[in-house]
């Protein structure tokens, strides 16, 4: 769909064969050319109103826009027909588990406060928004509906489906509301928003929000923005100097490669806060277990998402300056290695996790074999066969056994999770959250 709201000549990502999947091998290198900086010459959001993350992601848009010198294309298309083609559940909360819920709900309001905006979840959420999307089609996709469409679910709380919604939105921003809503119902915008929502499955989208960057470069979420930009790394003020006492929790696995990007660069978040880490290491698969989540989560995502996550992961790597490469073996069996972490002297501990997740993530080196452990904890400084030795005893099983039942207890869902004053993060995506929460702490105090 173009600006005017008509429908141009699909644009077909690459085929199937040539996308990367959740496969063995891989690496940063293979995937480099996936990594884009600036200038770009075209940026387009394909967006539904009923994610809220679109709607977060449509208010740092047009800043964003200006910064990479282009005009954003808006795509409006329907969510609930590409999940359709993606065997995606139509309504995603009611699939999560509570813990993960209840960390959505929570992430929703933090990614709209970051940035100062409103939002407010309604209790109906999802809502339908097939009229919304034909009006904002009649109105040749006009930005000021699109940011009326929003503001009327996301702060409005109000139905975009309504006829009195749709005629206000439309109104406000000039259109005859008549007109309109006599034209959403009409052959020609109902085939627009169907062509608009094929072309969204043609070129490989899953969710929303989604950017296309010069056509091809496929990024997903509100918080890749800084990915669709272009822009660097930049670190917070060091308040090294001035310690806060603030504390982030970290609980991790070195079966997750998201946990391996986290908590390369947690340490670093937090001492340039004044803070320090606590590092928990627990058993992921136990903990899914307990919850009811599959035991390799990626490999139950569409291949489409999987494609895109394989695309991310170097992403992140190079964004942070770390090494990676996907490994031969995964999923990996970390249960020796947590056990030889655990019962190592506390000093090495650092060190220690930094190495095997190391060893696993960016050299591929079997870290459940006993010769690859013994080299890495000789590495560090310790005794590796009494380490060894170790990881067999009835007290170091049982403290791994208490460790992740411990996180479970906490709301734990996945890996890395960090907390910073009870709250909860999820994911490596989310340092710049707990930099701000241990920022934000320390200047209350």
């Amino acid at each position: 769909m173009n600006a005017r709201g008509g429908v141009p000549r699909r644009q077909r990502g690459p085929p199937a064969a040539q996308q990367p999947r959740l496969t063995r091998g891989g690496s940063a290198a293979t995937l480099r050319e996936m990594t884009r900086h600036v200038p770009a010459k075209r940026l387009e959001f394909f967006f539904d109103y009923s994610c809220p993350y679109a709607y977060v992601a449509s208010r740092q848009l047009p800043a964003i826009a200006a910064r990479m010198g282009v005009t954003p294309e808006y795509r409006p298309f329907l969510l609930g027909g590409v999940f359709q083609a993606r065997g995606t559940p139509q309504n995603l909360m009611n699939q999560l588990s509570p813990q993960k819920s209840a960390h959505n709900l929570a992430d929703m309001a933090r990614a709209a406060a970051r940035i100062g905006e409103p939002l407010v979840v309604p209790a109906e959420h999802p809502r339908k928004t097939v009229a919304a999307l034909r009006a904002t089609i009649a109105c040749d996709v006009d930005v000021r509906v699109v940011d009326g469409f929003f503001r009327a679910y996301w702060v409005e709380g109000r139905d975009p489906s309504a006829k009195e919604t749709i005629a206000d939105v439309v109104s406000a921003a000039g259109y005859d509301a008549s007109d309109v809503l006599a034209r959403i119902e009409s052959q020609a915008v109902k085939d627009a928003l169907r062509a608009a929502t094929d072309e969204a499955v043609s070129r490989g989208v899953f969710g929303a929000p989604t950017f296309f960057v010069n056509g091809t470069e496929l990024y997903w979420g509100q918080d890749r923005l800084h990915f669709v930009e272009g822009a660097p790394f930049v670190p917070g003020e060091d308040r090294s100097g001035s310690p806060s006492g603030r504390v982030v929790e970290a609980y991790w696995d070195y079966s997750s490669p998201f946990a391996y990007l986290g908590m390369s660069k947690v340490d670093e978040v937090a001492r340039r806060a004044g803070a320090t880490v606590v590092s928990r290491p627990m058993l992921l698969g136990g903990l899914f277990k307990t919850i009811g989540q599959v035991n390799v989560p990626m490999a139950s995502w569409s291949a489409e998402r999987q494609a895109y996550v394989m695309a991310d992961m170097p992403r992140w790597a190079e964004y942070w300056g770390v090494p990676f490469t996907f490994p031969t073996r995964f999923p990996m069996n970390t249960i020796k290695a947590l056990r030889a972490t655990l019962a190592a002297p506390p000093a090495l501990h650092r060190a220690i996790r930094d190495a095997i997740f190391r060893a696993y993530w960016a050299e591929d080196r079997d870290i459940s074999d006993d010769a690859v452990l013994a080299a890495l904890l000789a590495g560090v400084g310790a005794d590796a066969d009494e380490v060894l030795a170790a990881t067999q005893a009835p007290e170091v099983k049982a403290e791994l056994i208490a460790a992740t039942q411990a996180a479970v207890e906490r709301g734990v869902f996945g890996a890395p999770t960090f907390f910073v004053d009870g709250e909860l993060y999820w994911g490596q995506d989310r340092l710049d959250l707990v930099d701000g929460q241990l920022r934000a702490s320390a200047d209350a105090r």
